[in-house]
C-alpha cells in the first residue's frame, strides 16, 4: 500500500487539499494529514467542509505541533508528501529548512530522505522574492506545481479544474487514477 503525506497550508484553494484526501481515500492510499490553523480557518471561509470533515477523510491526521509524531522521522517510509495548498509563507519555511512545525518538519524530512515533496504554491502575481524560494526549493529537490487550469479536456465545471490538478499530482506519485482524460495528441491528416 502507498502512503503519503499532505499538509494543507493556509493559501488559498483549500477545495484541492479537500479533493485530493477524498481521492486517496477512494484509491486506498494511505493518508497521513496536517493541517495549520491558517488552513484550517480557509477550509471554513472557502468550502462547505468544516475541519473535523476533512480530517475524517485521512487514514491517520497529526497535530501540527506535534514535532515527536511518525512522519517527523525519516525511518517512517512513505511515497512522499505533498502540501496543498502551499502559502508562501510555508514555501518560506521549506526553503529555509525552519523545522517550527510538524508540516515543516515532514517537509524537511522529506526532502533529507529524497522523496518526492511536491508544493502546490497557490499565490500570484509572484514577485523577486517568490521565485526566488521556488528556485531555492526546486534546487532542493522538491517540485513546485503551480495549479494552473488546463483546457484541453475541457473542463465543465470547477470540480473538472480541480479534477485536473489533483489528478497530476497524483501523476507525480506514480498513483493511478482516472480522474481526468489523458491528452492523446492532434488527430493527423487523414
Amino acid at each position: 500500500m502507498k502512503r503519503l503525506v499532505v499538509g494543507m497550508s493556509g493559501a488559498s484553494a483549500a477545495i484541492y487539499g479537500i479533493r485530493l484526501l477524498e481521492v486517496l481515500r477512494d484509491l486506498e492510499v494511505e493518508s497521513h494529514l496536517v493541517i495549520t490553523e491558517p488552513a484550517a480557518t480557509i477550509i471554513g471561509l472557502e468550502t462547505d467542509f468544516d475541519v473535523a470533515g476533512v480530517k475524517a477523510l485521512a487514514s491517520h491526521v497529526h497535530a501540527v505541533e506535534n514535532l515527536g509524531a511518525v512522519i517527523a522521522s525519516g525511518s517512517f517510509r512513505t511515497a512522499g508528501m505533498v502540501i496543498i495548498p502551499c502559502s508562501i509563507k510555508t514555501l518560506s519555511g521549506v526553503a529555509n529548512s525552519y523545522g517550527s512545525n510538524l508540516l515543516l518538519r515532514a517537509a524537511d524530512v522529506t526532502l533529507k530522505e529524497r522523496r518526492r515533496l511536491v508544493l502546490v504554491v497557490r499565490e500570484t502575481p509572484l514577485h523577486k522574492g517568490h521565485l526566488r524560494l521556488m528556485q531555492q526549493v526546486s534546487d532542493m529537490g522538491a517540485i513546485v506545481y503551480v495549479p494552473v487550469p488546463a483546457f484541453y479536456s475541457r473542463p465543465k465545471t470547477i470540480a473538472d479544474l480541480v479534477d485536473h490538478t489533483v489528478g497530476r499530482i497524483l501523476d507525480l506519485f506514480d498513483i493511478e487514477h482516472d480522474l481526468v482524460p489523458r491528452w492523446d495528441g492532434i488527430p493527423g491528416p487523414r
